[in-house]
């Protein structure tokens, strides 16, 4: 991976709208089980194929062409991908795809149309026959670009996702800069305890958190994270992303939903971290296609005002945390985190101190946090 890469996808019912990282059902599942082979991302296959430049010329002018038909269609449809940004990805796909030695000579070619020697062989990574097949369902099926590769960039991470886990989106980030920013800054302590990412969907929470406390760790005293998820795909991927980072002796990935794994540690942690389902069932079906018709539809759906696991969250943390632990959960926009901020005051008295709302990067209020009393 050449650059960190946004792709645009986003909700498409109304600004206040962001992806959340796959959620815990409500379901009682707690075997720590992996049944699910996580798939290996493009960038990351062993360029064990081959095409002529010409073939491959031949791939990406129809690709392009493909891409250059959209225009603003998606945008007036469903504030989809234009063509710009589709074209952008499709650049993506080749520096992915192509052999990494030679990739800059070829890349430059295919851009300036230069046919001398058509005939070299050029190392992919997949076959040009898989390449049409996933550009086109990119285009034609608005299958999601993170799940053609299979990766997404997340702050200076790069990691895997595929169907079934939801794609990590560049607002939840902020969740980390409260971890550093204003937990451990103003507890330290807190960085040599355990801390629980609840429906860490491709682990990026977790690994992230995971990162903030071993450098923030005093001596070798360096805090845990626990991530929890029920979807056997999002264990996978997680566990698989932890590895690769190898994070596996500091994150543990165990399959339950919300806080049902954790009752060994109930009381203990120094810190819970979230990013629920929070969109209301009415507006699942205004979600861009991308999102909407690929992403897991239980993921997004947070009840009839989209409060729903955001309240049991709320209602569990209490119990979860020791005294002083930190909580963060990111929400749907300014009237969820009043809402919750209302009912902690109302129904968890004297349970949380320093709570507040912080907004994302354009400014609209996402996120609730707070520490125990």
């Amino acid at each position: 991976m050449l650059k960190l890469r946004s792709s645009g996808l986003s909700c498409g019912v109304c600004a206040n709208f962001r992806i959340p990282i796959p959620r815990c059902y409500m379901n009682s599942i707690t075997t720590s089980s992996i049944d699910v082979k996580p798939k290996v991302p493009l960038y990351l296959r062993p360029p064990s194929f081959s095409a002529s430049l010409s073939e491959l010329t031949k791939w990406h002018k129809w690709a392009k062409n493909l891409a250059s038909s959209v225009g603003s269609s998606f945008i007036n449809l469903d504030n989809g991908p234009d063509s710009t940004l589709l074209r952008r990805e499709l650049n993506w796909l080749l520096q992915d795809l192509i052999e990494l030695q030679y990739r800059s000579v070829i890349l430059s070619r295919l851009e300036s149309g230069n046919n001398e020697n058509p005939d070299v062989s050029v190392a992919l990574r997949a076959p040009l026959e898989e390449m049409y097949c996933v550009w086109r369902q990119r285009i034609e099926k608005r299958r999601p670009f993170q799940y053609v590769v299979g990766c997404e960039h997340w702050r200076d991470l790069v990691l895997s996702v595929q169907e079934g886990v939801l794609i990590p989106r560049p607002e939840t980030e902020v969740i980390i800069d409260l971890v550093e920013g204003v937990a451990l800054n103003n507890a330290p302590e807190l960085a040599q305890s355990f801390w629980a990412d609840l429906g860490t969907g491709s682990g990026a929470i977790a690994i992230a958190t995971a990162r903030a406390l071993a450098t923030h760790a005093r001596g070798d005293a360096c805090g845990r994270v626990i991530a929890t998820d029920l979807s056997s795909v999002a264990v996978a991927v997680a566990t698989s992303n932890v590895q690769r980072y190898g994070l596996q002796d500091v994150v543990e990935v165990r399959k339950g939903s919300w806080f049902e794994p954790l009752k060994d540690v109930q009381g203990k942690l120094a810190g819970v971290l979230s990013n629920p389902p929070y969109i209301p069932s009415g507006d699942i079906s205004g979600l861009q296609a991308e999102v909407g018709q690929h992403e897991p539809i239980l993921a997004l759906d947070g009840g009839i005002s989209g409060t729903n696991d955001l309240l049991h969250l709320i209602d569990g943390v209490a119990s979860m945390l020791k005294p002083g632990g930190f909580f963060a959960f990111e929400t749907n926009g300014e009237q969820q985190c009043k809402f919750l901020v209302e009912y902690i005051e109302n129904e968890k008295p004297g349970s949380f101190r320093d709570m507040n709302i912080v907004s994302d990067f354009a400014g609209i209020q996402r996120f609730v946090m707070g520490f125990r009393r």
